[in-house]
């Protein structure tokens, strides 16, 4: 199993392109499922969940194959519509081919999920999505069974909070439903304008996506489709982190500002420049960092992918932070391991408080979800001696050669394989 040893105290600087967003790709390559013409995805980020979820869809019969400039999927002829435990244990996302294949063929089985274990995060809404456009749903031995052996029809869905998932699924399921679709209380986050995107490059037609309203007009004409998935704003977000805490200077090549509003107004909170560039951002510390309160919401509120890195930002700071967690319930599984650092946090329910200026020391550290373990990284960046990083096969999910960019910038960092 490999590790990372990274000795701190190198001063970032350079520039870093950000590649796709990881949690745009995925639905988009789930969406390959409805149609029986080709899709190309371009832009997707070579990392583990992405090829995950490509073997899924290969699984149930898609053709995959990659080009120079992207990947090409043909699910022209799908052979099964039911994704095992094994198939999806993996990551949570895979529960998003349940309504491309229950929306194309009538009917679906598809295992309850896995992934990240920071919080319950549970597939009810999804289901109630599903349901509300006429489809009935079972739960049979771990597995989710869905038919709608007359097609799916449009309706008003109203979810209970703006759930991105469920969001993609109601939106991927009313792309082929008879009639008109509403979904009302949407997320708006980036990757779901960005698969409407991808579903009207399709031949879908939507209105309103990125907006608490989506509407659908159903019954799509299918047809061979082309789509570049947006940048990584969680990765951009990580190396702005990344700069802010090193007291250096990074260019992040393709991020977007009006992506990341919620994110730089947290940075310059903390004493951080934050710049547009011909090619992205540009984000610089000279001066002293300053603790922040930050309260995670879902967009355009601040990321609750980016709390654990803030989070290392803030224990090195002066005075305290206050860091608030309304999106999962346990997401503070990070903290024990930057208390071995020498952080001070202290913990009470979904508020961590955060003394800074206190100087980290390099330690043996766990892995234990995807966003923890940068964050670790990111501490360990200013760490006096050497720290060890544990299961970054975690990091492989979401972060494309994070290693060797940082490499590249300055830090002193090496994967250690088992």
């Amino acid at each position: 199993m490999d590790r990372l040893r990274i000795s701190g105290g190198k001063r970032l600087q350079g520039a870093v392109t950000i590649a796709g967003a990881k949690n745009a790709a995925l639905p988009q390559i789930a969406a390959a499922l409805l149609s029986p013409h080709p899709l190309e995805l371009t832009n997707l980020p070579a990392v583990s969940d992405v090829e995950n979820m490509l073997g899924v869809i290969a699984l149930h019969g898609a053709k995959i194959t990659r080009g120079p400039h992207g990947t090409t999927i043909d699910a022209s002829e799908i052979v099964s519509k039911e994704t095992s435990y094994d198939t999806v244990r993996r990551m949570r996302a895979t529960v998003l081919v349940l309504a491309p294949l229950l929306a194309r063929f009538g009917h679906a089985r598809v295992s309850l999920p896995g992934g990240c274990a920071i919080g319950a995060r549970p597939v009810d809404m999804h289901i109630k999505a599903l349901a509300t456009l006429g489809a009935d749903i079972a739960i049979e031995s771990g597995l989710i069974v869905a038919s709608a052996p007359n097609g799916l029809k449009g309706a008003r869905i109203v979810l209970s909070s703006p759930s991105v998932g469920a969001t993609e699924t109601a939106m991927m399921a009313a792309c082929a439903a008879k009639g008109e679709a509403e979904i009302l209380n949407a997320a708006r986050e980036p990757e779901v304008a960005d698969l409407a995107a991808c579903l009207c490059a399709m031949g879908a037609r939507i209105e309103g996506a990125g907006t608490h309203r989506i509407l659908i007009d159903g019954d799509t004409g299918w047809r061979p489709a082309r789509h570049h998935s947006i940048p990584d704003r969680i990765e951009a977000g990580t190396y702005a982190v990344a700069a802010a805490i090193t007291g250096g200077q990074l260019e992040l090549i393709h991020a977007r500002l009006e992506n990341l509003a919620s994110v730089v107004q947290a940075l310059e909170a903390m004493g951080v420049s934050v710049w547009p560039s011909d090619r992205g951002l540009v984000v610089s510390r000279d001066g002293p960092l300053r603790g922040a309160d930050i309260t995670t919401e879902p967009y355009p509120g601040f990321p609750t992918d980016l709390q654990a890195q803030f989070m290392a930002l803030a224990c090195c700071a002066e005075g305290a932070s206050l860091i608030r967690e309304t999106v999962f319930e346990n997401r503070f599984m990070h903290v024990p391991e930057l208390t071995r650092l020498g952080a001070n946090i202290t913990l009470q329910g979904t508020t961590a408080l955060v003394r800074g200026g206190a100087p980290l020391k390099g330690a043996q550290v766990m892995a234990t979800d995807l966003r923890a373990s940068v964050s670790l990284v990111l501490a360990a960046l200013v760490s006096k001696g050497e720290t060890i990083v544990n299961r970054v096969y975690h990091l492989d999910r979401g972060y494309e050669q994070l290693d060797r960019k940082l490499r590249l910038c300055g830090a002193d960092i090496e994967r250690l394989t088992s």
